[in-house]
């Protein structure tokens, strides 16, 4: 394939611009409905607190992957720039999320992890159904720790018919 003439001057934007200002722009979206809410403070903290921090979490990481593009464009190989779409990760990441959320429901919370983790790790050429399957196993120990024993969230970790 022939190389992208690029104007003198005219730098072409990359892909990782728009998807830091995305970024960005989702931050700052969180950070303006979490203002709303009283954030409260480290100690005491209210319902706003969370999505103020994430949001500036996701502004400070927009930032970031906005200013590692800069310069990639003039050693992008030329191969990498005209892959095809990733169909088979975009699916299996779309399915995993259903899957997620008619397991939860109907199932509790380590089969809907399971199956979340397993489907989208299948997404992935390089990984077997083995490692899938280990990778799943632990992300449901770790799901089972943080989420029902250490938060104390109320989806129970077997439900059976919802």
């Amino acid at each position: 394939m022939a190389p992208v003439k690029q104007h003198s001057g005219f730098r072409r934007f990359h892909r990782d611009y728009y998807g830091g200002a995305l970024i960005m722009f989702l931050g700052l979206a969180a950070v303006h409905v979490g203002i709303g809410y009283d954030t409260g403070t480290l100690q005491n903290m209210g319902p706003g607190f969370f999505p103020v921090a994430v949001g500036v979490f996701m502004v400070v990481l927009g930032v970031l992957i906005a200013l590692n593009a800069r310069g990639e464009d003039e050693g992008a190989d030329p191969d990498e720039r005209h892959r095809p779409p990733e169909w088979r990760g975009w699916t299996c990441i779309g399915l995993s999320i259903v899957a997620f959320v008619l397991i939860g429901k109907y199932g509790g919370l380590l089969p809907a992890t399971f199956a979340i983790v397993f489907i989208a790790a299948l997404g992935d050429r390089d990984n077997s159904v083995t490692q899938a399957g280990l990778l799943a196993a632990a992300m449901c120990v770790v799901s089972a720790a943080v989420f029902w024993w250490a938060l104390q969230l109320q989806l129970p970790l077997f439900a059976w018919g919802g």
